[in-house]
């Protein structure tokens, strides 16, 4: 059950405005930012910092980002924010060899040398405690700018934030969310767990 029930999405009028970009992104407006917008200023600010996170500036395209964030879910535990993210890799055009091959990205060839790099730093960076070292560190700087390294870590810190959030809430996953996560997560061992109701 979750720790706190959601709002009704058109609780607030602002924050449905501007959490129609969701729509885009997920299909759906999701139960974290409709239990957020109890505080509208951190409804309205997180939609906010989602938007420009996750906005396409080049080479660390949209799918990508999703993967990273799907990635930084896994390593820190939350199945609401799994399934979220590799939902929304597949709404953005991530090939079916990557969402079916997610867990072997570090050797399976659906994935570039620098789609590796950002998701070894995606691991690295959502682990308690941090394990970003110079290897690390080295490697994405091969392959990536450093515009582009904030984007990729601005993604792993939003998901920082929205693992916390859902997992302590026990946010509950919404229908289209389970399907995806039981379609492409199911068989290796995601079940939705406290955020299924």
């Amino acid at each position: 059950m979750p720790l706190i029930t959601p709002l009704p999405p058109d609780h607030d009028t602002e924050v449905a405005e501007l959490a129609q970009f969701f729509n885009e992104t997920l299909g759906f407006c999701p139960n974290s930012v409709l239990t957020m917008q109890r505080r509208p200023a951190i409804a309205k600010a997180f939609i906010q910092l989602n938007k420009a996170v996750m906005e396409n500036n080049g080479r660390v395209t949209s799918d990508l980002k999703r993967l990273i964030g799907y990635l930084a879910s896994l390593t820190a535990g939350c199945q609401y924010c799994q399934a979220h993210t590799i939902r929304a890799a597949e709404r953005y055009g991530a090939s079916t060899d990557k969402l079916d091959h997610i867990w072997d990205y570090r050797s399976h060839p659906a994935f570039s040398e620098a789609e590796r790099a950002a998701l070894n730093f995606a691991v690295a960076a959502s682990a308690v405690p941090n394990s970003v070292d110079e290897v690390i560190s080295e490697n994405l700087h091969r392959h990536w700018d450093e515009g582009e390294i904030v984007e990729i870590l601005g993604v792993i810190a939003l998901f920082g934030y929205l693992n916390r959030w859902n997992d302590s809430m026990g946010t509950s996953l919404e229908t289209p969310a389970f399907g995806s996560g039981r379609q492409y997560l199911g068989e290796h061992g995601w079940t939705g767990g406290k955020h299924v109701v």
